[in-house]
């Protein structure tokens, strides 16, 4: 009898069929995988007695004041830590001095009454001179007045922070007075401009010190000062490097009257007596624009901030004013400045001459407890590895110092300076001045930075 035929299994359940048993193999060698990992990676029996786990714990940054009673540092302790680094000869002559602020005590000192070239390191006089003398909360206000004729007249105010970049932009310097604001002021004033001319009779003297070279406008390290300019002279506003205008005044006539839509020439002209203002907007206080010349070693600035403090103190409202300014401001606040030599308020003048012990003897002073006018000093100076001009230097890879040490920088061809403060590792602030010359700043820098890391690294004790 033939037997019954068996239903056909269709390929599509055998190919479900072995797929589900695959699976499942899979699932269970997993499965005794994690067992035996558990199992040799279990955790010991906890012994009794053993205190329980601590909470976690939670960060709370802040701000701490400097110990007063920090461990003081030594004389002998200071030329123990810089002996290794003063060796490099890529200091070339170097001078300069260190010294104790909570004590007034000089811990180290080489030449440092020798008058050198300081470069941009000559900014710490002006700084503190303008600290020193103006209020610090000091503005300066640009105006616009209108003749009969309808032409405006924009009268400089020594502010070389007003800007042309539109509100709402970053602008290179901080909080800065704007063109667009005086522009909004003269259409809402209903007035009817038709023609602009601007006003630089605030300034007297030439606009450019003889030891300045031309070349430098266009390389952006400085313009002729005059008593209007916008954005510094920088022909790109926001760009740090920008190569500078040799005709400020007349390009900030010529931004407001392109924002005015006037199509007409822009000339130097004075201000009539009693002509009414039809604008007018305020720069940044005082202390702010000394914090921006600071951090970015802003010539321009400087030679603008010492002629301000020239005008105010009955000086010559020049260049050449404003360097006398700076420096019988500094005596008169009892600082040794007889040996000093300023031509100009930037350092871009190897006309220049400044001792290392002028220079620490400021920074001392802005770091102790008796001269509150130049405290604001210290939050102007740029951080090692951090801000300003010292963002790419104090490699914290191999230099000590990064985020510890604030200077002011100052480099021309054979030139390297740096002053400031440190704070030791053992929390106690010291003051530096170091002015390198006769090496190259490509070599220079380094070696600095290195004498002044070995003093963060060091508690300076014998």
């Amino acid at each position: 009898m033939a037997q019954p035929t068996r239903p056909a299994v269709s390929r599509t359940r055998r190919v479900l069929r072995w797929f589900l048993i695959v699976v499942l193999v899979v699932l269970l060698a997993a499965g005794a995988g994690v067992g035996w990992w558990l199992y040799q990676n279990r955790a010991d029996p906890i012994p009794a007695g053993t205190p329980a786990q601590p909470a976690l714990t939670s960060v709370d940054p802040s701000i701490v004041a400097v110990r007063k009673d920090a461990p003081a540092p030594t004389a002998a302790g200071v030329a123990k830590a810089l002996a290794a680094p003063l060796k490099d000869p890529a200091l070339g002559k170097l001078t300069g001095q260190v010294t104790d602020p909570l004590t007034g005590k000089v811990l180290w000192s080489r030449g440092a009454d020798q008058p050198r070239v300081p470069a941009s390191n000559a900014k710490i006089l002006t700084a503190s001179a303008v600290l020193l003398a103006l209020p610090h909360n000091d503005r300066l206000t640009t105006k616009v007045v209108l003749e009969p004729s309808g032409r405006a007249i924009l009268v400089g105010a020594g502010d070389p922070t007003l800007t042309s970049i539109p509100d709402g932009e970053r602008s290179f310097y901080s909080d800065p007075a704007r063109i667009d604001d005086l522009v909004d002021q003269i259409k809402k004033s209903g007035k009817t401009v038709t023609s602009v001319a601007v006003d630089t009779s605030l300034f007297t003297g030439p606009t450019m010190a003889k030891s300045w070279d031309r070349g430098d406008i266009e390389g952006g390290d400085i313009a002729p000062i005059e008593s209007l300019m916008v954005d510094g002279g920088r022909l790109k506003p926001a760009e740090e490097y920008s190569p500078r205008t040799t005709e400020p005044a007349l390009d900030a006539g010529r931004a407001l009257a392109s924002e005015l839509g006037v199509n007409s020439e822009v000339e130097n002209a004075p201000a009539p007596s009693g002509a009414p203002t039809i604008a007018q907007v305020s720069s940044a206080p005082l202390t702010v624009r000394v914090g921006d010349m600071m951090r970015f070693s802003d010539n321009v600035l400087a030679e603008s901030l010492a002629i301000e403090l020239a005008r105010a103190t009955g000086g010559e409202a020049s260049i050449a004013g404003g360097a006398e300014a700076v420096l019988t401001t500094l005596r008169k606040n009892g600082f040794d400045a007889d040996a000093a030599t300023l031509v100009d308020s930037s350092g871009i003048s190897y006309s220049d001459r400044v001792p290392a012990s002028l220079l620490d003897a400021l920074m001392t002073a802005a770091a102790d407890d008796g001269h509150p006018k130049l405290r604001s000093l210290l939050d102007s100076l740029p951080v090692a590895a951090g801000t300003g001009t010292l963002a790419d230097r104090f490699d914290p890879d191999r230099t000590p110092g990064a985020g510890w040490v604030r200077g002011k920088t100052g480099t021309l061809t054979g030139v390297s300076s740096l002053t400031g403060v440190v704070q030791t590792v053992d929390g106690r602030v010291l003051a530096f001045a170091m002015i390198s010359g006769g090496t190259s700043p490509e070599d220079a820098r380094p070696a600095v930075d290195a004498v002044v890391g070995a003093l963060r690294d060091c508690g300076c004790r014998d």
